[in-house]
C-alpha cells in the first residue's frame, strides 16, 4: 500500500515503514538501545532525504524515552539534578546543532555531512562494543573473577563549579555533565539520535554515576532535548514528516515488546557481539554509498553554442 510522505515527498509503502519500525523496535527491546543510530540509516537506504531522516527520528525518540523514562521513575532511578545539568547543556547543544544544520543544509552539504558522520560514529562505537564484548567472552570462557574499578579520578574532576548529586553520590565539576549533555545534543540534530549510545559510557566511565541510574538519567535528558530538536528542525528547516514518524512509532512499539522478550534468552556479551556486527554492517554500507558510483551518473558542464 504506497502513501505519500509529505515532507520526505516520495512514496513508500506503508507496510515496509511499519516493518522498518518494528525491526528497529525489536533490535532496541533485544539490546537495550535507543534504536535511533539504526533507524535513520534504515531510512536513508529507501529514499528517504537525509534531512528528513533525522529530523523525523528525533521525534519518534521522544516518545521511545518518554515510556521507558515514566518505568525508571516508578523503579527511583533517576538522578533528577544530574538530568537538569545535563538537560541544560543538551538544550544548548541542540539548538546549536539545529542552526549547525541549516547551514550546512543552504549550502548544500547536509546529506554529505550525515554520511560521514554516521560512518565515523558507527564505525568507531561498533569496533569498541566488538572489542569489550569479545573479552567479555574470552573471560567468561576462561572462568576470570578478576575485578576492575568503572571510575577512576581523572583531571576532569579537578575542574571548578562543584555540585553534589546525592541521588549518584558524586561531588564533581557542573562542567563535565554540562559539556557531555552539549555534545550529545549537538549529535542529537545532526544525527538525529538521542545520544545514549554515548552518553552511558561517558556516564558510568568518566563522570563515575553508578549504573542503576545512569539508563533512568540518560533518557531523562533525552526527552526534552530530542522534543526541543523536533521543535526547531520543524520550525526552521520544515524537516519532520509526522506521517512518518507516526508509521514508525506503531511498529516501533510493537517489535520493541517481542525484542524485548526474546532478548532474555541471550547473554549479556552475545547481544553485544550481535549489536556491534549490526552497527558495524550498517557503517559499511553507508560507506558504500558514499564512494560508490551512483546508479545516475550526471556531470555539468558548460553548453558549446
Amino acid at each position: 500500500m504506497q502513501i505519500y510522505l509529505p515532507i520526505a515527498e516520495i512514496s513508500v509503502d506503508a507496510f515496509l515503514l511499519l516493518g522498518l519500525g518494528g525491526l528497529v523496535g525489536f533490535l532496541s527491546g533485544l539490546f537495550g538501545v535507543g534504536g535511533g543510530f539504526l533507524m535513520a540509516p534504515f531510512l536513508i537506504f529507501i529514499g528517504i532525504p537525509p534531512a528528513v531522516a533525522v529530523a523525523t527520528e528525533a521525534n519518534q525518540i521522544v516518545a521511545a524515552s518518554v515510556s521507558g523514562a515514566l518505568a525508571h521513575w516508578q523503579r527511583k532511578n533517576i538522578d533528577i539534578k544530574m538530568g537538569i545539568v545535563l538537560v541544560a547543556g543538551g538544550l544548548l547543544g541542540s539548538t546549536v546543532g539545529v542552526w549547525l544544520f541549516s547551514y550546512l543544509r543552504s549550502l548544500g552539504q547536509i546529506d554529505l555531512v550525515i554520511a560521514i558522520s554516521y560512518v565515523i560514529f558507527l564505525g568507531v562505537i561498533g569496533s569498541l562494543m566488538f572489542a569489550e564484548s569479545a573479552r567479555a567472552v574470552l573471560r567468561r570462557r576462561r572462568q576470570a573473577s578478576t575485578r576492575r574499578k568503572l571510575h577512576q579520578h581523572l583531571w576532569v574532576h579537578g575542574l571548578p563549579f562543584k555540585m553534589r548529586f546525592h541521588r549518584s553520590k558524586l561531588y564533581i565539576s557542573a562542567l563535565l555533565p554540562l559539556g557531555a549533555g552539549f555534545f550529545v545534543g549537538v549529535l542529537a540534530a545532526i544525527m538525529g539520535v538521542g545520544g545514549g549510545f554515548i552518553l552511558i559510557p561517558v556516564m558510568i566511565y568518566l563522570i563515575g554515576m553508578p549504573t542503576a541510574v545512569v539508563v533512568g538519567t540518560s533518557l531523562f535528558q533525552i526527552i526534552f532535548v530530542t522534543a526541543n530538536v523536533t521543535f526547531l528542525q520543524a520550525l526552521h528547516n520544515q524537516t519532520v514528516d509526522i506521517l512518518l514518524a507516526l508509521l514508525l512509532l506503531v511498529g516501533g512499539v510493537v517489535g520493541a515488546q517481542l525484542g524485548t522478550r526474546f532478548g532474555g534468552k541471550l547473554q549479556g556479551d552475545e547481544l553485544r557481539s550481535l549489536l556491534a556486527l549490526l552497527v558495524l554492517l550498517v557503517c559499511a554500507r553507508m560507506l558504500w554509498e558514499l564512494v560508490a558510483t551512483p546508479a545516475d551518473v550526471f556531470s555539468l558542464s558548460l553548453v558549446q553554442p
